[in-house]
């Protein structure tokens, strides 16, 4: 039997289409487990095409629904909130400020594992010697004060988190202690 176009395009369409609700529905509710979001981002071109070579092979079909009003309302209402969507006046200010906090703190960490630990020391307020001690508990080893984070991380076998978390602990025990005297 000769396979057609319209013999694979529709189920195509129906499961790149099954695949972009659910993996949508599970970012929609915050459960981004395992590859939902590549997945859902990726395989939406999937959908696209999907969705494109079905109307090519239904193209007669497709074509008459421009003839009704009830058609045309409907696709004449999504195209309005696609563009609607696409407009910088909807609760642009707001997501922006949110996307620019993530941005910002993404950058001061990475401005604080490029820095040595003696200007890390200056930043949380607690002396070298303290931090020093304090990552040698955590088990990362400081040679010398003047090393960035990174580099005192590479030397450890360590992530920059892991050398950054242990400071923020002391930080975090030392501004308790300020607090608590205050």
């Amino acid at each position: 039997m000769k396979q057609t176009l319209k013999s694979w395009a529709t189920p195509l369409a129906v499961g790149a289409f099954t695949i972009s609700t659910v993996t949508g529905l599970l970012i929609f509710f915050d459960i981004e487990i395992g590859l939902v979001e590549p997945v859902h981002k990726w395989l939406s071109w999937l959908l696209v095409t999907a969705v494109l070579l079905h109307l090519i092979s239904n193209g007669k079909q497709f074509v008459t629904y421009f003839s009704k009003k009830t058609a045309l309302g409907i696709i004449g209402a999504a195209l309005i909130i696609t563009i609607a969507s696409l407009l910088p006046i909807f609760g642009e200010e707001d997501e922006g400020k949110e996307k620019g906090k993530e941005h910002q703190g993404k950058i001061a960490v990475q401005l604080l594992e490029s820095s040595s630990l003696e200007t890390v020391a200056l930043v949380t307020r607690i002396t070298e010697k303290l931090l020093v001690e304090e990552l040698g508990k955590s088990g990362i080893i400081v040679k010398n004060p003047s090393l960035t984070i990174q580099q005192i991380a590479s030397t450890n076998k360590k992530s920059e988190k892991e050398v950054l978390d242990a400071i923020l602990k002391q930080t975090k025990r030392s501004v308790t202690k300020e607090s608590d005297n205050d």
